[in-house]
């Protein structure tokens, strides 16, 4: 069964320089996505807890708008990605995600993602 596409956004209160050091290092990371961080060159080991780690590889990247990684485990053309925009509207940088998943767990990623912004606004104030 493929996977399927998922895009979600989320406005945030901080600058796109607060947005990117966030999504754009380990020590960002570190502070809401995964208990710690650990990068060398393009390969990233998240950790969670005592013993669980996932290996990604940063895909792309554009310094102060979005990440792109790979987890090691997924098909070839699945990724998340991390993209700062801005809505000229409201006046806000909003955290764009994109993801995929099974179709019986888009619900449960959706959540997940919804969980780990919950931490970044609490972490960081945004």
């Amino acid at each position: 069964m493929g996977k399927e596409k998922i895009h979600l956004e989320y406005q945030l209160k901080g600058s796109a320089n607060m947005i990117w050091r966030s999504i754009g290092t380990p020590q960002g990371l570190s502070t809401w996505f995964a208990d710690r961080v650990e990068a060398i060159g393009k390969n990233y080991i998240f950790y969670w807890g005592k013993t669980e780690q996932r290996k990604a590889t940063l895909t792309a990247q554009r310094n102060g708008v979005y990440v792109r990684f790979r987890w090691e485990d997924e098909d070839q053309h699945c990724f998340f990605e991390m993209r700062i925009t801005y809505n000229e509207m409201v006046r806000q940088h909003a955290l764009e995600i994109t993801d995929f998943a099974d179709k019986d767990e888009i619900e449960d990623i959706k959540n997940l993602w919804d969980s780990q912004i919950e931490q970044l606004c609490r972490t960081s104030g945004m």
